[in-house]
């Protein structure tokens, strides 16, 4: 069974950071690609940041300089350092695999950003 659990969001005031994470189980890990998504209130979901199964990353215009993914390939988790915290980061992170074994998108339940100005 595939599951991702997400952890580490909170209040926060502009300018400041929070570091959130992603634990994976039910997948080979090192072989999956991940994602981090966010969905603020009244907006589409939109994509934040990904990892490789090498960890090659790519940024959304919106977080490049200030968001960093990294992988742990030993701890089957996967981090997104928030730096420079801004409001409109306020939104519900989550992240994302795609199993091709199986081929379906799973998704953890979400964490909740707020970030006060």
């Amino acid at each position: 069974q595939v599951r991702l659990v997400e952890s580490g969001g909170g209040l926060v005031q502009a300018e400041g950071s929070l570091r959130l994470s992603c634990a994976a189980s039910g997948i080979i890990f090192r072989f999956n690609a991940m994602d981090w998504y966010r969905q603020a209130p009244g907006k589409e979901r939109e994509w934040v940041a990904s990892t490789s199964s090498v960890g090659s990353t790519n940024y959304a215009d919106s977080v490049k300089g200030r968001f960093t993914i990294v992988r742990d390939n030993a701890e089957n988790t996967v981090y997104l350092q928030m730096n420079s915290l801004k409001p409109e980061d306020t939104a519900v992170y989550y992240c994302k695999t795609h199993v091709r074994a199986l081929g379906s998108d799973y998704w953890g339940q979400g964490t909740q950003v707020t970030v006060s100005s």
